[in-house]
């Protein structure tokens, strides 16, 4: 059967259309192999809004965040509301994801375990991995560039191979300049429609944080839970 040219003009647009799509996304992910390459380390401001969908409530907190390469992998620790009843700081590092409220003395500490390759895939996604890490943990949808605060980023659209992940999060969007491989926005979406979004600034890109960012100080008496 001859296919009626109107229909056949559509079906190579789109054709055209994808091919063009498939090659700005790998140029992108080209551009975070090269930079992955010269990720040290990196912190930043950063203000979160947690939106809880049921009740249309949005909950902001602000703090600092930092990366960093450390033996092969990849560490963070995030401070938030520091110096507030509400304040909490989180570390990940070697295989452990440790949160502490200096306010209620509460610490509790989840190891990794057999879930190390999710956290490990999830926590420096936007920061220092590399375009084919990226590509491996995630389907990858390239939605456009963007320009935030000055800086070219390119919009990508994460939905997890891993189904852990999803039943948490539905799909991540983030703001990533390639030329630094550092997100400057990141959407967090999850199945019941809460989500959370992180902004960035300040941005201090490989100009090594202070290790003592990296290490928790616990005071005398907190309760520490393990998981």
């Amino acid at each position: 059967m001859k296919i009626p040219t109107a229909l056949l003009a559509v079906l190579l647009l789109f054709t055209s259309s994808a091919i063009a799509q498939d090659a700005a996304l790998q140029k992108v992910l080209d551009q975070m192999d090269a930079s992955s390459a010269k990720f040290q380390d990196v912190q930043a401001d950063i203000a979160v809004d947690n939106y809880t969908a049921v009740v249309q409530d949005h909950k902001i907190q602000k703090g600092i965040i930092a990366f960093r390469r450390s033996g092969g992998a990849t560490q963070m620790a995030m401070q938030l509301d520091k110096g507030q009843p509400s304040e909490r700081d989180i570390l990940y590092k070697n295989g452990e994801l440790d949160f502490y409220q200096p306010g209620t003395k509460q610490e509790t500490i989840l190891a990794a375990g057999a879930n190390k390759s999710e956290y490990d895939s999830l926590l420096p996604t936007g920061f220092g991995a590399s375009g084919k890490e990226l590509a491996a943990a995630w389907d990858v949808n390239l939605q456009g560039m963007e320009t935030i605060d000055g800086v070219q980023t390119a919009k990508l659209d994460l939905v997890s191979k891993q189904a852990n992940i999803r039943n948490n999060f539905s799909h991540i969007t983030i703001w990533v300049d390639p030329t630094r491989d550092i997100s400057l926005k990141v959407v967090m979406l999850q199945p019941s429609g809460d989500s959370r979004t992180a902004s960035y600034s300040n941005i201090r890109y490989n100009a090594h944080p202070p290790g003592s960012l990296f290490n928790l100080k616990v005071a005398p008496g907190t309760q520490v839970q393990r998981k």
